[in-house]
Formats: C-alpha cells, sequence, structure tokens
C-alpha cells in the first residue's frame, strides 16, 4: 500500500505520523512544497518506508507524476487548492482523502466530481478532519440515540494562547481568513441560506476546563453534510470559537478587500490580498511547543426520544500541551490529523465500500469513535431529557 501526504502542516504531519505506524502502509511519501517539516518527521521517525517529495500542489503534470500508480492520496493543503487534486486521482486512478472539501457546497461541483470519481472507480472521502469529519461523525452517533432528530450544531472553542503573540491560527492561516471572509451557512427550517460573514455570534459554555467562549457562524462543510445524513433534521449550524479582537479585525480586513481571492497588481507583482495578510501570520509549526490552553468541540443533537424533547451531547476536549507531547503538534491539528488518519484506515482495511464522494455520515460512526479512542481521543456524551 502506498500513501501520499500531500502537504505536511501541522494537520498533514498527525495524519502522515498515524499513517506512517500503520503496517500496512508500505510506503509512505511526504510531499510539499515546503519540506522542512516532513524531513523533521523522517528523522524522527527513523523508518526506512517514509520518503519525503518536494512538490507544488498546483502543478497538475508534477501531481500526476507523483500519484500514478500510487494506493491513496491525502490532500491536506489549503481547501480550495485540492480540486485539482481530486481531478488528478480520477485521472490516475488513486483513491482520495481531504480534510475539507474542496466545493462551496454539495452543490453542482459536488455531483459533478463525485460522478466524475465513480467513473474512474475510486472512494473520494471528503471532509475527515475534525470539523468536519469527526464533528459528523458524533452528530451521526448521537442522532442514533434519539427517535428523531430535529437540530444539530456544532461548537468548536479554544483557550489556546502563545506568550509573544496576539494574533494567530492554529492550522492554516489562509484558510481562517478565507473562513471569515465569505457568506456564513445555516440550515434553517429545512433548507440552506447564507448569512454575511461573523454576523451571528453568541456565548456558548464549553465543557471544563474551557468554559464560555464567543461563537461565530460560519461557512463549514458540517451544515451541508448533516442534514444528507440526518434527512429528520430541519435546523443546523457550525459555530466556532474567534476572539472579538480577532473578528473584529477580519471585519475590517474584509471590508478594505484585504481578504479578496483575485489578484491585484502592486508594483508590477500581481499578489491576491488573502495571501499577503496571511503571510502576516505566523506559521503553526513555529510556536508549536509554545501554545498553552486547551481545544474543544461539542456536538449537540435535539429531538424526541420516547415522546419526550431530548438533548444529547458529545464532545471532545485535549490540552495543547497534552498534544504537543504526543506528536509535537496543538490540540486542533491532533484532532485534524487523527480523524484523517481514522478515515484513510478505514479505507485501508476496505471498511469504504463507496465510490464517487463519500462524506463522514456514510462511515461507521462506532467504528470510527473506537479507532479515534484507540488513538488518545477522550470522547464524553450526555443525554438530557428537557
Amino acid at each position: 500500500m502506498d500513501v501520499i501526504q500531500l502537504g505536511c502542516g501541522v494537520c498533514g504531519l498527525v495524519c502522515a505520523e498515524h499513517l506512517a505506524k500503520n503496517a500496512k502502509v508500505d510506503h509512505l511519501i511526504l510531499a510539499d512544497s515546503r519540506t522542512g517539516g516532513a524531513r523533521a518527521l523522517k528523522d524522527r521517525l527513523g523508518m526506512d518506508k517514509v520518503s519525503v517529495v518536494e512538490v507544488d500542489g498546483r502543478d497538475r503534470n508534477a501531481l500526476v507524476a507523483l500519484m500514478k500508480g500510487r494506493d491513496i492520496v491525502v490532500a491536506t493543503m489549503p481547501w480550495r487548492m485540492n480540486r485539482v487534486v481530486m481531478e488528478v486521482s480520477a485521472e490516475t486512478g488513486t483513491d482520495y482523502v481531504d480534510f475539507g472539501m474542496p466545493f462551496d457546497s454539495t452543490g453542482p461541483d459536488f455531483d459533478r466530481y463525485s460522478e466524475m470519481c465513480r467513473t474512474a472507480d475510486i472512494s473520494a472521502l471528503v471532509g475527515m478532519g475534525e470539523e468536519p469529519g469527526m464533528s459528523d461523525v458524533f452528530a451521526m452517533h448521537a442522532a442514533a440515540i434519539l427517535d428523531r432528530a430535529d437540530e444539530a450544531h456544532v461548537y468548536d472553542g479554544d483557550t489556546a494562547t502563545v506568550d509573544g503573540l496576539e494574533f494567530f491560527s492554529l492550522w492554516s492561516p489562509v484558510d481562517l481568513l478565507d473562513e471569515t471572509s465569505v457568506p456564513a451557512a445555516v440550515f434553517r427550517n429545512g433548507r440552506t441560506e447564507f448569512i454575511p460573514p461573523l454576523s451571528a455570534r453568541q456565548v456558548y459554555d464549553f465543557p471544563a476546563p474551557i468554559g464560555p467562549l464567543p461563537v461565530y457562524s460560519t461557512n463549514h462543510d458540517e451544515t451541508y453534510f448533516m442534514p444528507i445524513g440526518i434527512p429528520t433534521l430541519r435546523e443546523a449550524s457550525f459555530n466556532i470559537g474567534i476572539d472579538d479582537g480577532f473578528a473584529h479585525a477580519a471585519e475590517t480586513f474584509r471590508k478594505w478587500g484585504l481578504l479578496g481571492k483575485e489578484p491585484v497588481e502592486v508594483k508590477g507583482v500581481k499578489v491576491r490580498p488573502l495571501d499577503v495578510v496571511a503571510a502576516m501570520l505566523p506559521l503553526p509549526a513555529a510556536f508549536a511547543d509554545k501554545v498553552k490552553g486547551d481545544t474543544c468541540f461539542v456536538v449537540k443533537v435535539t429531538g424526541i426520544k420516547d415522546g419526550r424533547k431530548t438533548v444529547v451531547k458529545v464532545w471532545t476536549t485535549m490540552s495543547h500541551e497534552k498534544a504537543y507531547k504526543l506528536y509535537r503538534t496543538n490540540g486542533g491539528a491532533y484532532f485534524v490529523g487523527t480523524g484523517g488518519a481514522v478515515a484513510t484506515e478505514m479505507l485501508i482495511d476496505g471498511q469504504v465500500k463507496e465510490k464517487g464522494i463519500v462524506i463522514p455520515e456514510q462511515l461507521s460512526a462506532e467504528e470510527f469513535m473506537k479507532r479515534l479512542r484507540e488513538k488518545n481521543i477522550d470522547i464524553r456524551e450526555e443525554v438530557r431529557t428537557l
């Protein structure tokens, strides 16, 4: 079994380390345009089956050469860049996994690419990280406890601090800024609606040791996936903890056009404004050993059980210090990379039979959660009758 880890940032390297320890993986290729992190992991693991390749994930010809004859590619670049990887996967017959689908919704592009992958006889597992991924699996588990599930909401909270840094991102700065700059999808009254970026704020009381934090609704795959997997849903949303100061700055940047994705010319050089702002934030790997605090996400599903309104909450928490001891990363990156590794290993073990695009809701929730627990993910749940 030959596996490519395409994109070796803090999340991708967690997935890669899990896969390197899988006895069924004969060859693991760590591929990125920046190879420092990949080489450090290879040196730390000391495994002959791990190799490092420098590749530009935007170069279609380079991707064809890299992926031809390989079994699986795990694409963990900024999510918009993964579209070409899926296209090359269909061309080379390589099964595909990502942590966030490369489409804005489960609309026409989703259907077209799914048919493309079915025709190529490959499985394309999308949204298999933490959120989406683990969160969707938790929602399916919670919904199965109820007789009918009416609402499903995801809440992500974090108390991370880094000495000397006021603004930072624990994952791709490009993806974070992108997420705060586009309309947020919410599922209301059985249909998807879009609201202005960062316009829906609430304070959510997370389990200890997190506590109450402001969260904002943003555009996330769960909002599209959960109503597919749980067809009785009437309401669904994704809500992420964002510091109010960061949210205010992101809103100002957006209004100024500094989060724009179309290139502008500056002194003869064309650049995307979003890339410039993202470049001003440090890469998460640069301060992984300095992150303090805890991360947590909660999936809250409300519905009917035995004729009574019932709430099922499923959640997990990890300290950033523990994540660094485990895999030299932060807690959120550990969740994302571990969710991706579990999905990939289920594919390796033949537990994913579907061809075309496969969303987390189509996997066995109990098997997924069992494997998460085996990888140091502490899953808690609470069932409460209202």
